[in-house]
């Protein structure tokens, strides 16, 4: 059964590009309604489809817009928060247009959505089922989606700062593995990444309690990390809020080998793209229970949350 939340979760934090104050609000929404956006700061227009053929290229983060030009960005984070909470319904309401970063990870929006409850919805969830496998790369970096029974992610990353390195991790999705697994992973970049957008106006709402730092084979981000892997876990976080903007549950593998937001999104377009990859199909009771978020509960959550 598709679910939605039994009351509205409220988050206010600042936004990490931005640094201005926002307040979302993620309200219950009907059966087959999807994710979906809306900015109460613009008078029209205002709502914006949580879907991969609303993604407008951007480096930084994935950022949605609709055909009036009205975006959000950084909506990677509570989108996995709801994929992994096994929400499929939600209105998501929005007073400026960034989604506030709050910790750096997707732990405080399932906390939210927890506390706020989550109820079953009289429809089946769609599935999004692939078919054969299709790969998408730009340099060294690859994606590449193929069969498989439920959602599986394996990522590699590779950097050369000595406090990240190489690491690599495969995670079967299913049974709350989101939750346990990848929530609390926050988001990560070196400190002269940090200096060079802040000259740019950007990672202006940044700091050192909501990002890992590194610098070379230092963490400069007090308590260091939670995870030794938190950098590859927190792509994978990143993959399966991505992920989850193909409009329901993906049954298959996810590879991913340094790549992004923008590679997986196009990774996106060439499955919906290829004839015979991909179909949709209503979940039976035994492959629902393999479903991201299926059966979590706020024991599930880590400390941090």
């Amino acid at each position: 059964m598709q679910n939605t939340l039994a009351q509205a979760a409220i988050f206010r934090g600042t936004g990490l590009h931005s640094g201005a104050p926002v307040t979302m609000v993620v309200r219950p929404a009907a059966a087959d309604h999807g994710i979906w956006f809306r900015r109460t700061d613009v008078a029209s227009n205002a709502r914006i489809a949580a879907r991969w053929d609303s993604v407008v290229p951007s480096k930084l983060c994935t950022l949605i817009a609709n055909g009036a030009g009205v975006s959000v960005s950084t909506i990677e984070h509570i989108m996995a928060a709801l994929a992994g909470s096994a929400i499929h319904n939600a209105e998501i309401e929005i007073d400026g247009p960034e989604v506030p970063i709050l910790d750096g990870s997707s732990a405080p929006f399932v906390a939210g959505i927890l506390a706020a409850g989550i109820v079953a919805q009289d429809e089946p969830v769609r599935a999004l089922r692939v078919l054969k496998p299709v790969e998408v790369r730009d340099g060294l970096a690859v994606a590449r989606l193929e069969p498989a029974d439920m959602l599986e992610i394996d990522f590699a990353i590779d950097f050369t700062d000595a406090a990240i390195g190489k690491q690599t991790k495969r995670l079967n999705m299913s049974n709350g593995a989101f939750v346990r697994e990848l929530s609390d992973s926050r988001t990560f970049c070196r400190n002269d990444e940090v200096e060079a957008m802040q000259a740019r106006g950007l990672a202006l709402g940044g700091t050192l309690e909501n990002a890992v730092v590194f610098d070379g084979d230092r963490i400069l981000s007090p308590g260091g990390l939670r995870h030794k892997d938190e950098p590859v876990r927190h792509k994978m976080l990143d993959a399966v809020g991505d992920l989850s903007l193909a409009g329901g549950p993906i049954l298959g593998r996810y590879t991913g080998i340094r790549a992004g937001h923008a590679l997986t999104n196009r990774l996106l377009r060439a499955l919906f793209a290829t004839p015979g990859a991909w179909v949709w199909v209503d979940v039976t009771r035994s492959t629902g229970a393999k479903l991201p978020g299926v059966g979590v509960h706020a024991a599930d959550l880590p400390a941090c949350a």
